[in-house]
C-alpha cells in the first residue's frame, strides 16, 4: 500500500519506518527537509509538497504538532483542491473541537477525514505496540484497520470523530498530573531525609503505585532529561488544549492550573525540547542553576 506522512518528527519517523517495515510504500513531507533525509535513506519516497503526496496516496497520515500547523500545511490554497477523494488520516495531538472542524473542512473539500491518535512512545511504534483510538465510522475503521495494525494489535473505534480526540487529551492529562504528583512527592522525600528506595519500596506496594514512576526516577534523580520521547513543551501543549477544552465543559481544573505553571517553569529555565520529567526540575530551589 502507498501511504503519505506528512510530519516527520520524534514520532513522525519511527511511525514512518514501521510502515517500511511492514511492507508499505511511504510517500513523505516536511517542512524542514533536513528531517526526512534518514525517512529516505529508510527507503521511503520524498515529496517537494503536501499537494504531491495527495496526488500520489489515496490516504494520507497527519504527525503534525498542532493544530494550526496542519490548517497551514493541509488547507493551504495550494493544497486543499488535492483533496478530493483522498482520506486525512489525524494521528497527532489535537482538541476534539479542533479534530471536528478539520472534518467539516476536508469534507468541505470532497475528502474523507478520521483520527486516530496513539498513547506510547518510540519503543511502542518501533514494536508495533501503539495503544491506538480512533474516532471515524464503523465502515471507515474497517476499511483502514489493517494500516492501524502497522502500529499496534488492537486498535480500538472510540466512537465518532473528536471521541479519540478527547480521549488522547484526557490520558494525556493523566501523565502530565501523575508525573507531577510523583515529582512532588519525591522532591519532598530528599529534602527530608528519607531514602529514595525506602519510599520506592512502600509506593510499589501499594494501590498508589504507577509504573510511569519508575520510568521516570532515574532521570529525576540524575537530572538527565536529554534524548526524549516526549519533550515538555508538547506535554505543555496538550495541557494547555486540556485546559481549554475542559474550562469549555464547565469543569474544575484547579489542580491542572497548578501542573500548566510547572511546566511553563520548566520550558521557561530551557528545558522545553528536553524529557518531560524535567518538570522535577522546575520543583527544586536549584532551577536555572545548570541544570540540564
Amino acid at each position: 500500500m502507498d501511504i503519505g506522512l506528512i510530519g516527520i518528527g520524534l514520532m513522525g519517523l519511527p511511525m514512518a519506518k514501521r510502515l517500511l517495515h511492514t511492507g508499505n510504500r511511504v510517500i513523505a513531507y516536511n517542512r524542514t527537509t533536513a528531517k526526512l533525509d534518514p525517512l529516505k535513506a529508510a527507503g521511503a519516497e520524498v515529496a517537494d509538497t503536501p499537494a504531491e503526496v495527495l496526488q500520489r496516496c489515496e490516504a494520507v497520515i497527519l504527525m503534525l504538532s498542532d493544530a494550526p500547523a496542519i490548517q497551514q500545511v493541509l488547507l493551504s490554497d495550494e493544497t486543499r483542491s488535492h483533496l478530493t477523494n483522498r482520506t486525512v488520516i489525524q494521528m497527532g495531538t489535537i482538541a476534539p473541537s479542533q479534530s471536528r472542524e478539520l472534518q467539516q473542512a476536508i469534507a468541505a473539500q470532497g475528502g474523507d477525514y478520521l483520527e486516530a491518535p496513539v498513547l506510547g512512545s518510540i519503543p511502542e511504534v518501533e514494536s508495533g505496540k501503539l495503544l491506538v483510538m480512533v474516532g471515524a465510522s464503523e465502515a471507515q475503521f474497517q476499511k483502514w484497520l489493517p494500516l492501524f495494525q502497522n502500529f499496534g494489535e488492537q486498535p480500538r473505534l472510540i466512537g465518532e470523530v473528536g471521541s479519540a480526540a478527547a480521549l488522547k487529551l484526557a490520558l494525556n492529562q493523566l501523565i502530565s498530573s501523575l508525573t507531577t504528583g510523583f515529582a512532588l512527592s519525591l522532591g519532598f522525600v530528599q529534602q527530608q531525609g528519607v531514602e529514595v528506595e525506602t519510599f520506592m519500596q512502600i509506593l510499589r506496594q501499594s494501590a498508589l503505585y504507577a509504573p510511569t514512576f519508575d520510568k521516570k526516577l532515574q532521570r529525576m534523580i540524575e537530572g538527565n532529561f536529554a534524548n526524549p520521547n516526549f519533550p515538555t513543551k508538547h506535554l505543555l501543549k496538550d495541557t494547555r488544549l486540556f485546559l481549554e477544552e475542559a474550562i469549555a465543559s464547565q469543569l474544575r481544573v484547579d489542580s491542572l492550573e497548578g501542573v500548566r505553571q510547572i511546566l511553563e517553569s520548566a520550558c521557561d529555565a530551557g528545558l522545553a525540547e528536553s524529557d518531560y520529567s524535567a518538570l522535577f526540575a522546575a520543583m527544586l530551589p536549584s532551577i536555572g542553576k545548570g541544570i540540564s
